[in-house]
């Protein structure tokens, strides 16, 4: 367990923009940020970061909480993890009481594939660096391609023993189970291990130098191993297989190491292999993310996509395997990025070309030689092309292929003339083309998507019944906001009394009084003993009115970290409900939304007038449906109370009038 006093120095130290932007490519919007939502796939940003409040709110998928929460979200870590990744980034110490065995066995399967993980990284660095074969065969390999101790360190680059099972029996030895050991396939069974029927076991990366691979938090997911005997057999890199912690298709290799550079250069350099994410950081470019031999996948480009709009694609210099490439660059058109691409000359790649130069002149040919995809792809294609006239057709349709996939309509436009301008052909005819491209993926989406025609005929006969808004709930939730924004404000408020006149009728009499706006909010609900009916917001009501009472200033974000996780995410939704509406930029369109803070006091007057006011409504409700059940009487009683009821709704209303 965690002491109190770690987890109160990690939230007073961890300011949650900072947190988030590591793994978010956030902007400044107002007094927030805000970015593309890390959790589903869009192009508008909808997720909002607010220093102040510290909290964040991901409007697409409904996602919301404190910095904890947002760690447990992304990263899928558990509380204590979530601490201790925080304390780590911003150098607080752990302090741990001891764990029971009840408490040790309670950690799920997947905590056990990462600590498996973990281990298997320690163990293979250490033995690169501190054993004899590690040091004669491994760091041997790894000093050849120029790699210094820095660096070794940095990635924490390892060495795999050649022995059919020393890294198994190792961590056996040290209390790690064989199923876990398997799970992460770093150990390959013959027979059953969860059962302990196992006939044979073996390691996985036997005889290979180890590249750990990291997720953008840090944590180990996996390994890549290279061979280094001439072994024709043996595949010369081999990869963790797939587990639950693992997926390939979703990680890059770099971009723990590299976040941070891309996000702050705003463009990525995108590379095949390990190597060249290594050589490359060692010359003293860090924004640099490799795909790890694989083809490059939507996931992959999405966690690009957080951390910039800019991506420039490397490739060796061999043509060969450059054209399947190019499905690559579609994708990432598609997410609306703008691409570049840079080849190196022939016989080289990144990892020996950075050898070979220094950071400015490796700046420098980046500079210079990257260009922009439509030249690059029509170069490539009119080489291909060249002297038949229906090659010809076929590159221009595959270049406007392309450019379809773009979503931005301006860059498209750019696009078509320029892609006319290289290839001598007239924009007219691309435009059409381009319009038949659009029109075909538009049916094929529509296709895809349509439900057959029996389907919608049950929807239309038999619809699903409207969800009725529970009023007294939203007026209830609105009274959790104006005392979270606002509470420790002093308003001047204009109270409206009833008093008589000469003649004994029933008047409204205006009084205005000083106060804050929770000692008003809680004044008003004790006088009429006004209760919350939503569980969850009566609850929040008292810890807050609780808070305004024990202490000066109440401060949103310490509540906010107080709060049990459910509690705390329904808490974001209530605070980043206004931050909705900065995302549509209004002022750009010359349009000014006055700001709820210019209106506090009348909002306070009219959520408690409303609140009464619906009260009343279900009293009334109540004593008809009384009448219609009850002996006749009782009617007498329940009319004269209806009366009084109405008398007050009447009064109730008038003072709203007066208030708006």
């Amino acid at each position: 367990m965690i002491a109190k006093s770690t987890i109160d120095a990690v939230f007073d130290a961890s300011r949650v923009e900072e947190v988030i932007g590591d793994f978010v490519h956030l902007k400044k919007s107002g007094s927030n940020f805000k970015g593309l939502s890390p959790f589903t796939d869009e192009r508008t940003p909808s997720f909002m970061v607010s220093p102040v409040k510290q909290i964040w709110k991901d409007f697409s998928s409904g996602k919301g909480g404190n910095v904890i929460a947002f760690l447990m979200e992304h990263e899928h870590f558990t509380y204590p993890e979530a601490i201790k990744y925080l304390a780590k980034k911003y150098g607080i110490e752990v302090e741990e009481t001891q764990q029971t065995d009840e408490q040790k066995e309670a950690a799920n399967e997947r905590e056990s594939l990462y600590v498996v993980s973990e281990f298997a990284k320690e163990y293979f660095h250490n033995t690169l660096l501190k054993t004899e074969e590690g040091k004669a065969i491994g760091l041997s390999y790894f000093k050849e391609r120029g790699f210094t101790p820095e660096t070794i360190k940095k990635f924490e680059l390892g060495y795999s023993p050649d022995s059919w099972e020393a890294f198994t029996s190792h961590a056996i030895k040290k209390g790690y189970k064989l199923e876990f050991l398997e799970k992460t396939g770093l150990t390959i069974v013959k027979g059953d291990a969860s059962t302990g029927a196992a006939t044979k076991q073996f390691d996985r990366f036997k005889g290979r130098v180890m590249f750990p691979i990291f997720s953008m938090s840090g944590r180990t997911l996996g390994f890549g191993g290279r061979i280094l005997t001439n072994d024709k057999k043996a595949a010369k890199y081999l990869n963790s297989p797939e587990s639950d912690i693992y997926h390939k298709s979703k990680v890059l290799y770099g971009i723990y190491h590299a976040k941070q550079a891309i996000a702050k250069e705003d463009t990525c350099y995108l590379v095949e292999g390990y190597t060249d994410v290594i050589q490359f950081h060692q010359t003293g470019i860090e924004n640099v993310v490799s795909s790890s031999g694989t083809a490059l996948t939507h996931e992959q480009i999405r966690l690009i996509h957080r951390l910039t709009n800019n991506i420039t694609v490397l490739f060796d210099g061999d043509a060969a395997g450059l054209r399947a490439s190019l499905r690559g660059i579609d994708l990432i058109l598609a997410q609306g990025m703008n691409v570049k691409v840079c080849t190196f000359p022939e016989g080289e790649d990144p990892d020996s070309f950075a050898r070979k130069n220094s950071l400015e002149e490796l700046q420098e040919y980046l500079s210079e030689q990257s260009r922009d995809f439509m030249s690059f792809k029509a170069s490539l294609l009119a080489e291909e092309a060249k002297g038949d006239p229906i090659k010809k057709a076929e590159t221009i349709r595959d270049m406007v292929e392309s450019i379809s996939k773009i979503p931005d309509d301006i860059k498209r436009e750019l696009y078509i003339k320029e892609c006319a301008r290289i290839m001598d052909i007239s924009e007219e005819v691309l435009f059409n083309t381009l319009a038949q491209i659009l029109e075909k993926n538009r049916r094929d989406n529509s296709k895809k998507w349509s439900k057959p025609q029996e389907q919608l005929q049950k929807v239309a006969d038999d619809p699903k019944p409207v969800k009725k808004i529970n009023v007294q709930h939203e007026l209830e939730r609105k009274i959790i906001e104006l005392l979270l924004l606002y509470g420790s404000i002093e308003e001047e408020f204009e109270d409206v009394l009833l008093d008589s006149d000469e003649n004994g009728e029933v008047i409204l009499k205006p009084e205005k009084v000083n106060a804050r706006v929770f000692e008003k909010i809680y004044l008003d609900l004790q006088e009429d003993e006004m209760e919350f009916s939503h569980p969850d917001f009566q609850k929040l009501y008292a810890e807050i009115i609780n808070r305004f009472n024990q202490q000066q200033e109440f401060q949103v974000d310490s509540f906010v970290n107080s709060l049990q996780p459910e509690e705390a995410e329904a808490v974001t939704d209530i605070l980043m409900e206004e931050e909705k509406y900065q995302l549509h930029d209004w002022e750009r369109m010359d349009i000014y939304v006055k700001e709820k803070k210019y209106g506090i006091s009348q909002m306070v007057n009219e959520t408690i007038l409303n609140l009464r006011r619906e009260l009343v409504n279900k009293k009334i409700a109540e004593l008809s449906n009384d009448i219609k059940e009850n002996a006749p009487d009782q009617s007498q009683e329940h009319l004269q109370h209806i009366i009084d009821y109405n008398t007050l709704r009447k009064v109730l209303s008038e003072k709203l009038r007066r208030v708006l």
